[in-house]
């Protein structure tokens, strides 16, 4: 599950991605209430778990994309824009991916995408510093101690550890 918050006065717009095991009405309203506040803007495509948006406090407005894509601002478009980068990038980068590695994969392109207007050298720079005071041994990356890293890193923006 994506959320875009669009950009604006010269910020460029910031993705939150999630994954969910179902796209079910009570699961996806959750996610949305924690992470959006009440009377924002809230559009997208006509899934039916979005429906009682509107009566949750939000203004709700959705695209039906078997008819149109947008109409005026109501689009999904910059997430739309999001999700075809990481599709091309699992497709032509990763080639294989394993469904325990989609979480990782995610953090990075969220992290690659919320910061697209830095340098590579603020990107670096970045990475390194969310790296100082952590440890992480070969046998917790490969998951034979049954230690998982955590995927906090830079802001909760990117993994700790990138495969």
């Amino acid at each position: 599950m994506g959320m875009l918050e669009r950009g604006s006065e010269g910020k460029p717009s910031r993705v939150r991605v999630q994954m969910v095991e179902k796209v079910r009405r009570p699961h996806l309203t959750e996610i949305i209430h924690a992470n959006v506040e009440k009377k924002s803007f809230v559009m997208t495509d006509a899934l039916r778990s979005y429906t009682s948006l509107g009566e949750e406090g939000f203004i709700h407005m959705a695209v039906n994309h078997a008819v149109r894509y947008a109409e005026g601002r109501n689009h999904t478009n910059g997430l739309e824009n999001f999700w075809s980068l990481m599709k091309r990038t699992l497709l032509g980068t990763y080639v294989a991916c394993e469904p325990f590695d989609l979480e990782a994969y995610l953090d990075e392109q969220t992290f690659r995408f919320n910061n697209r207007k830095d340098t590579d050298a603020d990107r670096f720079v970045r990475v390194l510093k969310s790296f100082s005071g952590k440890r992480l041994t070969y046998a917790q990356l490969i998951g034979e101690t049954g230690v998982v890293p955590s995927s906090a890193g830079v802001d909760g923006d990117v993994a700790s550890v990138v495969h």
